[in-house]
């Protein structure tokens, strides 16, 4: 199966986020994923994906530092968003009480299947 959505996984630990593009693969995504926050953006800029996964416990520019960067962004703004993480959104509302609420929050670990169910759901 050929599918010709292009997503991008901003995740600093490489195990994950190659568990993750392997099971997106099987199901014919194309994924690419970025080490830090300050890459992602960078590719993100270079060619707009129609996915962006996003883990928030990273260093440097945080997953919530990226998502307002991105929600804030005009040409960005659009790209649905899937935070992959193991904090509990609950702790976070506030941080991003002014901006619109992810597409699909996922608590690590988690079920594959769910995420390839909310992948498909906003693709």
């Amino acid at each position: 199966m050929i599918n010709h959505s292009y997503i991008l996984y901003i995740e600093d630990d490489q195990s994950m986020a190659e568990l993750v593009r392997q099971a997106l693969k099987l199901r014919g995504y194309s994924v690419v994923s970025a080490q830090s926050g300050q890459q992602g953006l960078s590719m993100m800029r270079e060619r707009k994906p129609d996915l962006l996964l996003l883990d928030l416990m990273m260093p440097n520019l945080n997953g919530w530092d990226i998502y307002r960067a991105v929600k804030t962004d005009q040409t960005l703004a659009n790209i649905p968003v899937i935070v992959i993480t193991a904090r509990s959104i609950a702790n976070d509302r506030t941080v991003i009480a002014d901006l619109p609420p992810a597409d699909d929050y996922i608590t690590k670990p988690f079920d594959v299947q769910h995420l390839l169910h909310s992948v498909q759901n906003l693709l």
